[in-house]
Order: C-alpha cells, then sequence, then structure tokens
C-alpha cells in the first residue's frame, strides 16, 4: 500500500505528543499504516480542504467549528489523550454523523488511586510528618507517636464518585476490608452493589466515613458543591482525600475545615496549577499536597498508544472502538474538567 493510499491521521495531541503516548515500536506501527498529518490544536481548522476531508482520525481534542466538521468527511473518531472533555466541538453533529469521540482517561485510573490509597495511608498514621520530625531530630517514639493513628483496615469509607477511578480505588480498598459507601447520582443503585458497596446518599458518605475519597469529574451541575457545610457534617479527625478535579470543591472552606482542626486532607488538584509560590495551602498543617502527579506515569501515558492503535484497528474493519472510553450523548456537553494551565 503506497502513502498516498494510507489512512490519513490529523495529529493535535497537546499537550501530551506521540513519543510520549507511543513507545517507538508502536510509533513505527502508527507511521507504517497511517500518513500522519502534525499540527496544533488551533492549526486543525487551518489545514488544506483536502487534508480535512481525507482524516479518518484526529488525535487530540482540537476546537472543531460547525464549519470544520463539515469539511472532515470521512471522519470517523477523534482520540482524546487529553482526557478531559471539553465542550469545545459540535458533539450533536459529531453523535449524528455516527463519528465517536473517544477517550483514554482510564489509562490513569490505577495510578491515582495507588497514590490515593498511599494519601489516605499517610493521614491514617502521620507518615510525611513523623519523617520530617526524625530528620530534625524531634521524632516521637513508639505509643508517643500514635496519638492521631488510626487504622484503615476495617475502616467506613465513602467514596464519592464512581467511574473508573472511583472503582480502581474501590478494588484496591477491597484488601482492607473497608466498609464503603459510595455517592454517585449518575449511577443506578444495581451497578453499585455489584461493586460490592452500599449505595448512599451525599450526607451519608460525609458524615458517616472516616476517609472520604473525592473522585467526582467536574460538571456543569456540580461544580464548588462540596463546601463549608459539607465539611460540617464530616466526622471529626476523619480525612478528605481530593484526587478528580478542584473545582467540586469550595477549596478556601477545605483549607478552613482543616485549619479548624476538624478534619486532614490531602489533595492531588488545586484551584490555580501550578499554585502561587505564597498560596496558604502550602504551609496548612494537617493538609497533604501533591502536585497533580497522581496519573503521570509514563506507564499510564504508553498505554495510551496501546489503546489508540487497537481502536484503530477495529475502526478500520468497520466495528466500533472498545479499550477507550466512548464519550455519552447525554453527558458530554455537562463536562467542565480542564486541562492543567502549564503556563
Amino acid at each position: 500500500m503506497s502513502d498516498k493510499t494510507l489512512p490519513l491521521v490529523i495529529s493535535a495531541p497537546e499537550p501530551r505528543t506521540l513519543d510520549l503516548i507511543f513507545t517507538p515500536p508502536q510509533l513505527a506501527r502508527l507511521r507504517s499504516h497511517y500518513r500522519i498529518v502534525e499540527t496544533t490544536p488551533e492549526g486543525v481548522s487551518a489545514l488544506p480542504a483536502e487534508t480535512l476531508a481525507e482524516a479518518r482520525y484526529i488525535i487530540g481534542q482540537p476546537p472543531i467549528s460547525a464549519e470544520t466538521l463539515e469539511k472532515l468527511k470521512a471522519l470517523r473518531c477523534i482520540f482524546n489523550v487529553e482526557t478531559n472533555l471539553l465542550n469545545n466541538m459540535p458533539y450533536e453533529t459529531l453523535f449524528a454523523r455516527g463519528i465517536h469521540v473517544v477517550t483514554t482517561g482510564m489509562v490513569f485510573a490505577e495510578p491515582v488511586a495507588e497514590l490515593g490509597l498511599a494519601m489516605a495511608l499517610n493521614l491514617a498514621r502521620n507518615i510525611v510528618d513523623a519523617d520530617l520530625a526524625f530528620r530534625q531530630g524531634k521524632e516521637l517514639w513508639g505509643g508517643d507517636g500514635n496519638q492521631t493513628a488510626r487504622l484503615l483496615s476495617g475502616a467506613d469509607v465513602g467514596i464519592i464518585g464512581f467511574g473508573d477511578l472511583g472503582r480502581a480505588l474501590n478494588r484496591l480498598l477491597t484488601g482492607f476490608r473497608t466498609r464503603t459507601k459510595v455517592y454517585d447520582p449518575w449511577l443506578p443503585p444495581s451497578i453499585l452493589v455489584d461493586n460490592g458497596v452500599e449505595p448512599a446518599s451525599l450526607e451519608e458518605v460525609l458524615s458517616q466515613s472516616n476517609f472520604v475519597f473525592v473522585v467526582a469529574s467536574v460538571t456543569s451541575e456540580n461544580q464548588g458543591f462540596l463546601g463549608a457545610d459539607s465539611f460540617a457534617k464530616m466526622r471529626k479527625g476523619a480525612a478528605f482525600i481530593l484526587l478528580s478535579r478542584a473545582g467540586v470543591v469550595d477549596f478556601q472552606a477545605l483549607m478552613q475545615a482543616v485549619k479548624s482542626g476538624h478534619i486532614v486532607a490531602a489533595s492531588d488538584v488545586f484551584p490555580e496549577e501550578p499554585l502561587p509560590k505564597d498560596h496558604p495551602v502550602r504551609t496548612l498543617p494537617g493538609f497533604l499536597r501533591s502536585a497533580h502527579r497522581a496519573g503521570a506515569l509514563d506507564i499510564a501515558f504508553k498505554r495510551m498508544g496501546d489503546m489508540v492503535l487497537e481502536d484503530m484497528d477495529l475502526v478500520d474493519r468497520g466495528l466500533p472502538p472498545l479499550r477507550s472510553k466512548r464519550a455519552e450523548r447525554e453527558t458530554v456537553s455537562r463536562m467542565r474538567s480542564k486541562p492543567v494551565d502549564r503556563n
């Protein structure tokens, strides 16, 4: 097959790169099976009309207007490798034309869940602060260093949100024999029961848990829905672990709840990223911080490459993509998660 007869792929994967999400053998396979036109997200609409007309796939999440979509005559699938679904393209038209929009975000579920588990264990056993005290010669030995310690094993745990990340977290918690309640208004109770967790209201999750994990995506309906009233309902000394997006939380109220000593908290995400050097959360006792690094493992990025190649092969053969997660007509326009600002 000559280069001119190979299917055409528009590559605009920012903030990812092809080298990041494909191993060298994977990238070689991609280039041997497809013609690749590389551009920026903003440059997609400026590509020649004949290029747009031939494109079978887009790797990335570029803004696509109705006019640009009209030119994409052969488009079959958009592979969102940034993984946040932005409302920056005419999804209704895409669905009407039978064009798949898929995300590879589930590759981050296990890495983020593992870091969330580590955060919970640290808050339970005060590992980081104990290590810092030891370095300074101020360590407390034995029981004196365990005044606020608790077990995760057998604990009451609450999970807010039960998508890929929530389910990955639940699988890890199974080994700790936790009593786990889950709040997710987008899922029927039977799905939660089938996963071995107890369906619960938001108030029940907050008020009856020693550890609360927040793994819900930001939507048009839940921005800042966890505020001062939510934290006041939590058990005194309970741990609040934020793993999804800071947009679901009133962050000032969260910091105040920690500052007051009512709860302890950990977060991998923040309202501004990178966080200003003088932000008060940097020095807040009882708050464990991580710089949005929970999912950013090379093995996770390379799994994206596997997913894209396998789903391209399926679509090439007239089958639907199965490895990536498809955007749903009813929910995609509600998503409000934003990529990290690297500027």
